[in-house]
């Protein structure tokens, strides 16, 4: 398997996207989402990090991020996922909301469960305009995937608080182009 290069210190957002396990559409439930933005903002506040935009679809997550320039964001996102995967588990088991045994993999003793795919994809995105993309394509995806007709009918986006929106799952450092 090649090694997916993670490019840091460019002083640049980021365009980052990682799936469910099996692309497995776990991303349903709205405690489940609430808790995964919870550890995004812990995480944010933490780390400094800027939050341009984002949208979570039942099977994959969209993050549009400025970095500080000196932190490695695939060390930050392996964290991210890892401590969400835990407190979206808890959930998970406390409430049966579906069965785990479709996570696990592994054989014998060395069976674990995992709520995301190893891997990340990330960009680095170099201009405003480009920034700016990337924000459009996050409010876009739920109607491109006809989950949605109009990208304000989808709650689990940025698109609403960049049209003014303030009571949403979570603050967005707005992106001024």
């Amino acid at each position: 398997m090649t090694k997916l290069r993670h490019i840091d210190g460019l002083n640049t957002a980021r365009f980052v996207t990682f799936s469910c396990f099996h692309r497995y559409h776990l991303l349903r439930n709205a405690g489940v989402i609430e808790d995964f933005l919870a550890v995004v903002d812990e995480i944010r506040n933490a780390r400094g990090l800027l939050l341009y935009g984002y949208v979570i679809m039942p099977n994959h997550i969209h993050l549009v991020l400025w970095p500080p320039n000196d932190l490695q964001l695939g060390r930050v996102i392996g964290e991210l996922k890892s401590r969400a995967a835990r407190r979206i588990l808890a959930r998970v088991r406390l409430e049966r909301l579906f069965l785990i045994d479709r996570l696990l993999h592994g054989t014998g003793e060395k069976t674990s469960v995992s709520f995301w795919q190893r891997r990340c994809y990330d960009h680095n995105c170099r201009t405003p305009e480009t920034v700016r993309e990337k924000i459009e394509y996050c409010h876009d995806n739920p109607v491109v995937r006809k989950l949605v007709s109009e990208p304000g009918q989808w709650q689990w986006s940025s698109y609403n608080w960049y049209i003014g929106k303030r009571d949403v799952p979570i603050r967005i450092d707005t992106f001024e182009y």
